[in-house]
């Protein structure tokens, strides 16, 4: 059992940053591999990034070169630095606990409330 809070949403101009982070609670958040997710309205929801227990990384390839995913097993956090952001940036993003094999994660039924992302002019 994990239970995620996610905070960092906010407005952001086009090329603009943002560092989302993801606190999570319970005993064996280290086990994890953790990701981002966002949903924009009318789409379906996408995998943005990904990283292991061990601290290995997987990026969708519309993020790859802008975003960071880190992790923090001390602390139980699990950050998303964006940066160059663009309009179709725009979502909300959930952090979710799962599994990698072989380079695809899965993901487990443990996700935070969502933060709002939104870039515009």
């Amino acid at each position: 059992q994990v239970q995620l809070v996610e905070s960092g949403g906010g407005l952001v101009q086009p090329g603009g940053s943002l560092r989302l982070s993801c606190a999570a609670s319970g005993t064996i958040f280290t086990i994890y591999a953790m990701a981002w997710y966002r949903q924009a309205p009318g789409k379906q929801r996408e995998l943005v990034a990904a990283i292991t227990s061990g601290g290995s990384t997987n990026y969708a390839d519309s993020v790859k070169g802008r975003f960071t995913i880190s992790r923090d097993n001390a602390k139980k956090t699990v950050y998303l630095q964006m940066n160059s952001l663009k309009p179709e940036d725009t979502a909300v993003y959930s952090c979710n606990a799962g599994y990698g094999n072989s380079g695809t994660y899965y993901p487990y039924d443990y996700w935070g409330q969502g933060t709002q992302v939104t870039v515009s002019s």
